[in-house]
């Protein structure tokens, strides 16, 4: 219905992801912190390094817990997106939701605030985005919603109550996958592979735009 390829076997993209960030993991755990610092993101650094909107998504803290949640919620969604929307399509969805999510924090963050200078690192942006995604695929199939929109209603509500979680990113990731799910699934079957490499071209550009707009409006010299 999407216009993905019919494949069988294993979700390869969703598996791969999952590997990076578990790669990535021990390496934050045996290198002291230095590979944490080296690929975080903060809205401070971005500009001079924008590499590190995408490599903060496969960082994680020291806590197991928040790379076994992120891990297990993409395993959940993620071979089902996979296969409605086709390798490329998947891995273009989850790379923008991740710079999405550094996006949404960037433009919530105070440049006079902590916020400018604190380290955000996690999936959380793009799975949220895959959360996103999955809505309007499930109304094109005529199946029921509900059960996703409370599952982020709820995870929408938990940096109320656990502190040092990056609603932000949640914001940023939800959003982008939303626009993004909702353009694949109401892609005509003739435009599909239009809209295919179009989209995420233009969410992209948009992203961009977004960043490159909040850094134009920072006194650096009085900031710092």
């Amino acid at each position: 219905m999407f216009g993905a390829t019919v494949r069988g076997g294993r979700p390869v993209v969703t598996l791969t992801i999952i590997g990076l960030c578990v790669v990535s993991w021990l390496l934050q755990m045996t290198t002291g912190g230095a590979w944490t610092q080296q690929w975080a993101f903060a809205p401070a650094v971005g500009q001079a390094e924008p590499w590190r909107f995408l490599t903060a998504a496969f960082l994680h803290s020291t806590t197991p817990l928040h790379i076994l949640f992120n891990m297990y919620a993409l395993w959940l969604v993620g071979p089902f997106l996979e296969q409605a929307f086709g390798r490329g399509r998947f891995l273009a969805l989850y790379l923008l939701a991740a710079l999405g999510g550094s996006v949404g924090v960037l433009l919530l963050a105070d440049p006079l605030s902590m916020s400018w200078l604190t380290p955000v690192v996690g999936a959380s942006g793009a799975v949220f985005g895959l959360f996103g995604a999955i809505i309007p695929v499930l109304r094109r199939l005529g199946r029921n919603a509900g059960q996703i929109v409370v599952l982020i209603a709820i995870n929408m509500a938990l940096p109320f109550l656990v502190p040092n979680i990056a609603w932000q990113a949640h914001v940023g990731g939800l959003v982008v996958g939303l626009a993004i799910g909702a353009g694949y699934a109401a892609a005509p079957r003739d435009k599909q592979k239009l809209v295919g490499w179009a989209l995420p071209a233009a969410v992209g550009v948009v992203l961009v735009a977004l960043a490159v707009w909040k850094y134009s409006t920072v006194d650096y010299p009085a900031f710092f």
